[in-house]
């Protein structure tokens, strides 16, 4: 499966525009032939968390997962976007959504770790563990930003089935070491494809890194882009997943029950 990945420079709360961008990322990545499009963090409104919650009008968001929805039937793309979600009780959440390509909702996903005092003092962090979607033919399952620097999260998702882990994000400059270093390693890890797409550009006196990329199961990268708005196109499969769990079996051989007995017992900390 040919999957297409988004980086771009989001405008604040100028959601017209950067649905805009996402429609033509998909047109453009539909005519490559990719069956997915990958969006960064909370994209459709900006990374601006303070100021979506104060000024962001929550009756609006049907509105906005409506227009992508057509975005993905008008082009026949799957599509991954991150929007804010208000709970039924009140709470602000991250989320995110993959649609197939006729505009159908198949998984859903709210933030878990919240990155930093403005997240924390806008929305509130979520609890339910990745699920896993059959997208294409291929294992998918949804994080974001933050949440794949825990490798319980990516863990999680791998032993839940998935062989491909999407994850909108919204990475400041000086961060260099997370795409570069540490998603490669939770794709080899946890031997699955880690797709990583972030914002571009400064948004609301954010300058954000770039640095998207693409890993695959055996660490290794398929993509990578430089600072600028980019499209990044990768090969995905189940079936590389599977070689790399079989070459090394890293899953099959995880000790849970060990490692529950680890923490309980202080981490193994000598007394005497």
């Amino acid at each position: 499966m040919k999957l297409a990945l988004m980086q771009a420079n989001s405008s604040v709360l100028d959601i017209e525009r950067n649905c805009g961008a996402i429609e033509r990322a998909a047109r453009a990545a539909a005519e490559a032939g990719a069956a997915v499009l990958l969006t960064p963090e909370l994209f459709p409104v900006g990374y601006a968390p303070l100021r979506v919650r104060a000024e962001l009008d929550p009756d609006v968001l049907p509105g906005i997962r409506q227009t992508l929805a057509g975005i993905a039937a008008t082009h026949r793309i799957a599509l991954v976007y991150s929007l804010p979600a208000v709970t039924a009780d009140g709470q602000w959440r991250i989320t995110a959504t993959v649609l197939d390509n006729r505009g159908n909702e198949l998984l859903s996903y709210a933030k878990v770790h919240l990155f930093g005092p403005e997240e924390a003092r806008a929305f509130s962090p979520a609890e339910a563990p990745p699920a896993v979607v059959d997208l294409g033919g291929i294992k998918a399952s949804l994080a974001i930003c933050y949440d794949v620097e825990f490798p319980e999260t990516v863990r999680a998702a791998a032993a839940a089935g998935a062989d491909l882990l999407l994850v909108p994000t919204a990475l400041a400059h000086g961060f260099e070491s997370v795409p570069q270093v540490l998603l490669r390693a939770r794709a080899l890890e946890s031997q699955l494809t880690v797709a990583y797409a972030n914002h571009s550009g400064e948004e609301d006196g954010c300058v954000f890194l770039g640095g998207s990329v693409i890993a695959g199961p055996d660490g290794e990268l398929l993509a990578a882009a430089g600072p600028g708005p980019e499209l990044l196109y990768a090969e995905v499969s189940a079936e590389a997943a599977r070689k790399a769990r079989e070459d090394v079996p890293y899953l099959r051989e995880r000790r849970p029950d060990v490692y529950r007995a680890w923490e309980e017992n202080g981490g193994g900390i000598n007394q005497g």
